[in-house]
This record gives structure tokens, C-alpha cells and sequence, in this order.
């Protein structure tokens, strides 16, 4: 959620720390700060309330020089999002400085007894404590130097916490920890990163490595980095190198970031296909896979935990799974999931999904499946995220880095990367055989080709948010597997417009939702067609039923609908047509318009499409 950005090395600090946290900026925040310390061994701090420019025009007003600092961008949790509650927090003396993500449920204790040891303090948030922590610990043991205080501070310390530290007494050296929230690590040519999220130091570095629970690390301009335990072993990461382009993260012309991303659909599930599929054989390989072969067998069921947007990837998911291997699947919120006794053993798969790999609820999930004996399987985006290490194997997506907050490209990416997963689970439990293997690649192999056409349509989208830029209410219906497209379609609209949405089972219409028809309410209804699928055919002639009762009550009719389909058309006020395809692809095209919908919708009604007031990318905790 917070932003977080630590430089040390040979450039200017503030322009590295500035453009890092603008490129965290999709994660959300209320204010923004910097701490830099300058060759005289000087630290000053720079804080504003509100987006990054006020930081920016208060470092035109007084600029700050030096070549190691951190910045940070924070979202509230503990006091108000005003300029002394901003981040970075000084310890009493001034001389350190700390920047933190996540939650020290301890800290009213704590702030307690430094009080009555002579703390002054500044912020209602709970992070000054660390630096007073840090501080008391230097008084009373100066021989611990930051290290050993810092190390000591973290053993007081309950809750979850992404941290970085730094003296004006120890030069050009950077302290940080995680338990819980993300903390990545860059390694450059004598110079070093430390940050929330890879986006912030791709400019400068490519080699990364992503810090473990319980771990600490130091980074010196003289010695490098060293990783340690709490305990001070010391440990050796695997570093990595981030394919992801620098470019990719920019705008590229586009308006927003959201844009961008929709329209970067077809490479990203080109990318995510890639190298796994054979068309010849219809072979599925996943290079990742580390559960046995023989694993697969003997499993009885599969969970699969997710929050938001992942959560509707894991409902198509469940209809794939179901339909393509013939084993149940049990969809559950991480957040949920954690809090019940949910019945799990050594023939259950569990899988999780996650953008960042970061989820904090999907983590937890995670390991309480682990605990319980469960084989675990990762969908992910991010190379070296907490899940992937945690989990017994993963199939990365290949969007590239996701900027908006309302996910796009990683959300058909993640259904695709189920579909070739379900596809997986089928070739090893033999319920597809090698005929209709090839025929499932090669719908798939088609699909970044119709994306990119429906893309290129001519929809009218403006019509279309000139027509509901007043509307209050949005119904989104759809059935069998568009009933989670339904769901999906919902979210982004209240997500970025601000508009009250729900999704429902079309099926479910005259259980409740009729009682809300009426002439000013836009009913979505997906309603595409595989004219080769028996159960398609009756999944969307119930559905048509639906938007005809819908018309009879006066409501306003968007229909998703297949190419050529006069039926649906001539019963809705507005349609957007997709290109034909299978019945199990088919969410992968009827989700972009319901994309394109909510991004014209929200920027006719001037809303913050890329960064939603209240909404963060990455949830790193509960």
C-alpha cells in the first residue's frame, strides 16, 4: 500500500527518490516525504500532505542535496493524513530517520514508556515509535551501532512492517527489514535501491531480489548489501533479473495508465501463452511445475484463494478446472478463508492468486494450507514475490508491470494462465485426449487476435458514457461462466467512477434484483454464444429471457453479445459486439468492453481513473 524508495550510491538522492515514488503512485497515498542527508552529515526532511506534487513544489521552495535518503508515500492507517503524520519520522535528537508500511500493534505501549523516558513525540502514527525505539537503544548501548539498535528494535516490536532506516551518524548506509509487507532490493554499479515495488527502480536496475519475512538487510555505499536473519545469520539471496521493460511502466501516450493497460491485453496474454502450448500436439508444458506428475492423480480437490479482482480470475478458474480436469473446485476470499476451519489435507490443492504475490490475506491463506499439509500452487505476475517463494511451484502471467489500480491485463492473464493450467491438470488426469487437447490450443493461440480486433473496433464508447455519466446504478448480470465477467464488470465501475454496481447471476433476477428495474437503471447483461456448445445454447437463450423481462420493466439494456447476433440485438437498447469463440475463452473478450465502459464512464466524471480515492494496488495488510 505505502510507497517506499531508499537510495545510497553515486547520483543525486532526490531525483532517484522523487521519480521512484511517482512511479509507486498507483498504490495509493495521502501525503508524501523525504529525508536526505547531505555531506556535512546534515539530514533534512521534506513532508506534505496530499499527492506528490505539494512534496515536489516544497522541494522547489527549499531543495535538498545528498546521496543516500528515502522517500515514502503514505497511506493512513494510524493518525490523520496531514503533513506531521507524513512519513519520514524523526527520532527526538533528529539524527534518525524512519519510513514504514504496515501496522505496530504494540505501539501505544511502547509510546508509553519512551514517554516516561524523555520521548518527545511529533505524529499520531504508530512508525515515530520506531525511531525513538531506535534512538533510546543508541543512548543506552552506543556500541550496538544502527545495525545492532535497529536489530534490537525489531525484537519489541509486534504487527507487520515493510522498514527502512538511516543515521546522519553512519554515512551513506541504508537499514531495512520486512515482516510481512514487500521490500525489493536493486543492486547497480556501486549503487543500491531499496523500494516497495520493482516499478520504482526499474530506470536504474535490473538485479533484484525480494526480501523474506524475519529478514533484515544493510546497504552500504562502501560494502554493498548484507542479508541477515533477525539473529544476525547471515543469508544469501538469489538475485534476479527483471525482464520487464522500463518503457512499459511509462504511459506511452496513452491518458492514463488504465488505458494503456487495457489496450496492452493481446501481448500480455500472448506473452503469458507463449512457450507453454503446442500446437502440433496439443501438449501443455509448464516448466514451473514442481509437483509430480503422479501428484495429480491423487488429488480429490482443489481451493483457491484470492481477494477483489484475483477472486473473480479464481471463479472462471473453478468453471475451467471443473469443465476441462473433472475435479471440484472450492473458490474462497483469502479473507475469509483464514478465518474459518476450512477442511484441507495432503490430497487438496491449494492454489492462490495474486497480481503482486504480496496479498497479505492470500499469503496467510497460503500458509495455513501449508500447515495443514496441502501441495500449493501459485498464479502471480511478480518474479520473486513472497507467494511464489512460499509456494510449492507457480505459473508467473506475463502482463508486465500493472500501474492502475484497477487491475486489467493481469486479470485476463490470470484466466488465461488457469485455462493452460486447466489444460495441464486434464492432459495428467487424462479426461481430454490429444484431439481435443489441439483443439483447445488452438482456440487459445487465437484469442490475442480477436482481443487485438476488438480492441480496433469502432465501439462507440463516448455515446455510451454520455448516455450514463448521470446514472447512479448499474446492474451487471450473467450466467454460467459470465456470471464472474458479471462480477468483474461491476468492480471496475465502482472502482474508478464512483458508481454504486452490482453483478448477479442471471439466474437470479426475479429473486431480488427485478425489484430495482425501472427506467433510469443500465442493466449489463453478457450474453455471448458458442454456437458449437450444447450448454452455451441454452445458457444463452435463458439469458436472452432475462433481458427481455428487463425491457418489460423499462430498463435500459447493454448487451456484450457475439458477432451477428440479431436476436439480443433487436431486445437492447445498446450492444457491443465480440468476436466468436469457445465458451471457455469466451470471458477473456467480453471483459474489455466492460473495461473500456467504466474508463469512459469515470473520465467523463472527472474521476482519478489510475489512482481511486480510497484504493491501493498492492493490499500488503489486513
Amino acid at each position: 500500500m505505502c510507497g517506499i524508495v531508499g537510495y545510497v550510491g553515486h547520483q543525486q538522492v532526490v531525483p532517484v527518490i522523487i521519480e521512484g515514488l511517482r512511479r509507486l503512485e498507483y498504490r495509493g497515498y495521502d501525503s508524501a516525504g523525504i529525508a536526505v542527508v547531505n555531506r556535512d552529515g546534515e539530514m533534512h526532511v521534506r513532508r506534505a500532505s496530499g499527492k506528490l506534487r505539494k512534496l515536489e513544489e516544497a522541494l522547489m521552495l527549499k531543495p535538498l542535496d545528498g546521496d543516500y535518503g528515502l522517500g515514502h508515500t503514505r497511506w493512513a492507517t494510524h493518525g490523520r493524513p496531514t503533513e506531521e503524520n507524513a512519513h519520514p519520522h524523526r527520532s527526538s535528537n533528529g539524527r534518525i530517520c524512519v519510513v514504514h508500511n504496515g501496522i505496530i500493534e504494540n505501539y501505544l505501549e511502547l509510546k508509553r514508556d519512551l514517554q516516561t523516558r524523555g520521548h518527545n513525540f511529533q505524529s499520531e502514527t504508530d512508525t515515530e515509535v520506531i525511531a525513538h525505539l531506535i534512538e533510546d537503544k543508541l543512548r543506552t548501548e552506543p556500541e550496538l551501532r544502527l545495525e545492532g539498535a535497529f536489530r534490537s528494535m525489531l525484537r519489541q516490536v509486534r504487527g507487520i512492517y515493510a522498514l527502512v532506516a538511516l543515521s546522519a551518524d553512519e554515512p551513506d548506509r541504508l537499514i531495512t527489514a520486512r515482516l510481512g509487507p514487500p521490500i525489493v532490493i536493486g543492486i547497480g554499479e556501486d549503487e543500491y535501491f531499496v523500494a516497495s515495488d520493482i516499478p520504482a527502480i526499474l530506470p536504474y536496475t535490473r538485479k533484484v531480489f525480494f526480501l523474506g519475512d524475519d529478514e533484515m538487510a544493510v546497504l552500504s555505499r562502501s560494502a554493498g548489501v548484507k542479508v541477515t536473519d533477525i539473529d544476525g545469520n547471515e543469508i544469501h539471496p538469489e538475485v534476479q533479473h527483471i525482464n520487464w521493460d522500463p518503457i512499459q511502466a511509462e504511459k506511452s501516450g496513452y491518458k492514463h495508465f488504465m488505458l494503456k493497460e487495457i489496450y496492452e491485453q493481446p501481448r500480455a496474454v500472448r506473452d503469458t501463452t507463449q512457450g507453454r502450448v503446442s500446437l502440433d500436439t496439443g501438449k501443455i508444458y509448464l516448466d514451473t511445475m514442481k509437483i509430480p506428475e503422479e501428484q495429480f492423480l491423487r488429488f480429490t480437490d482443489i481451493k483457491i484463494a484470492a481477494c477483489g479482482t484475483a477472486w473473480h480470475a479464481a471463479l472462471v478458474a473453478k468453471y475451467l478446472i471443473e469443465e476441462l480436469a473433472r475435479i471440484p473446485v472450492e473458490v474462497d476470499y483469502s479473507s475469509e478463508f483464514r478465518y474459518r476451519n476450512p477442511i484441507l489435507n495432503s490430497t487438496t490443492l491449494m492454489m492462490v492468486i495474486s497480481q503482486s504475490g504480496e496479498t497479505a490475506d492470500s499469503i496467510a491463506a497460503l500458509r495455513e494450507a501449508k500447515d495443514k499439509g496441502c501441495r500449493t500452487l501459485a498464479i502471480c505476475n511478480v518474479q520473486g514475490a513472497m507467494m511464489t517463494r512460499e509456494a510449492d511451484c507457480t505459473i508467473y502471467t506475463h502482463a508486465g508491470p500493472e500501474i492502475g489500480v484497477a487491475s486489467t491485463k493481469a486479470f485476463t492473464s490470470q484466466i488465461v494462465a488457469a485455462y493452460i493450467f486447466a489444460l495441464y491438470l486434464a492432459q495428467q488426469r487424462e479426461t481430454l485426449d490429444e484431439p481435443m487437447l489441439k483443439w483447445h490450443t488452438r482456440h487459445l493461440s487465437e484469442l490475442p487476435v480477436k482481443l487485438e480486433k476488438l480492441l480496433n473496433s469502432e465501439t462507440d464508447y463516448e455515446e455510451l458514457s454520455r448516455a450514463f455519466v448521470l446514472s447512479t446504478d448499474f446492474l451487471y448480470l450473467g450466467r454460467g461462466i459470465n456470471f464472474p465477467i458479471a462480477l468483474e464488470g461491476a468492480l471496475k465501475l465502482k472502482e474508478i467512477s464512483y458508481i454504486h454496481a452490482e453483478g448477479y447471476a442471471a439466474g437470479e433476477m426475479k429473486h431480488g434484483p427485478n425489484a430495482l428495474i425501472d427506467s433510469r437503471l443500465p442493466v449489463v447483461v453478457i450474453n455471448t454464444l458458442d454456437p458449437e456448445d450444447v450448454k452455451s445454447r441454452l445458457r444463452y437463450e435463458k439469458t436472452l429471457s432475462n433481458i427481455q423481462e428487463v425491457r418489460a420493466r423499462d430498463g435500459i439494456v447493454v448487451a456484450i453479445v457475439t458477432e451477428g447476433d440479431l436476436d439480443t440485438r433487436e431486445s437492447a437498447s445498446y450492444t457491443i459486439e465480440v468476436p466468436p469463440s469457445s465458451e471457455l475463452l469466451s470471458p477473456v473478450l467480453s471483459v474489455a468492453p466492460l473495461q473500456l465502459l467504466a474508463y469512459h464512464v469515470a473520465v467523463r466524471r472527472g474521476c482519478d481513473v489510475d489512482q481511486p480515492r480510497n484504493l491501493a494496488k498492492s493490499v500488503t495488510v489486513e
